[in-house]
């Protein structure tokens, strides 16, 4: 994940450009930040040229991500499309929502398998993901664990969450079992191969990680 280089402070007039916008200090707003409404987050979202994610009430603009993190979610992108050919993969412009906290995220890749779904007639808003990964920043690991999952877990159609560590070779797989239960699996090592039976999908570590951390 890439979420988390500052929250973003509106005031009443969200669509209007610069107004509300709240100081910063450090990349962090220095002022109260006044709760935001799903329909403000959005009219502002798409009328902003970076992306923000929400979450009770807060916007959080999306930090860039490294090179490593841009080529391992290019590599998983790949990987998907190569082998679910009857699915629909997406990069990270597609905008997610969750149910019942309303919370939106733009995950590094998504993938729904049968038509995609989306919120209220909308063109650009996604509700239906059925694996979502997240490319782990040091800064954001914390959140992509806890806070985010958590949301993720509200997508009913979910049924795999990959979190890709750039640090090391390692990669996560929690999958929703039938009682809605999710079991945790590591992939550890450019040995390792991670399968996601959900969707008939194998992802070999040696594939994803291939040149990275070479001497």
């Amino acid at each position: 994940g890439r979420s988390g280089l500052g929250r973003v402070g509106l005031g009443s007039a969200v669509g209007e450009a610069a107004l509300g916008w709240l100081t910063y200090n450090q990349g962090m707003a220095t002022q109260p930040i006044p709760s935001l409404t799903e329909h403000d987050y959005l009219s502002f979202d798409r009328a902003a040229d970076y992306k923000s994610e929400f979450v009770d009430g807060e916007m959080m603009a999306m930090a860039g991500g490294g090179l490593r993190h841009s080529r391992l979610a290019a590599r998983l992108n790949y990987e998907f499309m190569r082998q679910l050919k009857s699915c629909t993969v997406y990069t990270s412009d597609a905008r997610v929502r969750t149910p019942k906290s309303a919370s939106y995220f733009y995950p590094d890749v998504s993938v729904v398998c049968g038509e995609s779904l989306t919120h209220d007639s909308s063109d650009d808003i996604l509700i239906n993901p059925c694996v979502i990964a997240e490319v782990l920043s040091p800064s954001t690991a914390d959140y992509d664990h806890g806070k985010k999952f958590a949301r993720y877990r509200e997508i009913p159609m979910l049924r795999d969450y990959l979190l890709i560590h750039s640090t090391e070779i390692l990669i996560e797989h929690y999958a929703r079992q039938p009682d809605g239960n999710w079991l945790l699996s590591e992939g550890r090592g450019m040995e390792a191969v991670v399968a996601l039976v959900s969707v008939d999908c194998t992802l070999a570590l040696s594939s994803l990680y291939a040149g990275e951390f070479s001497n």
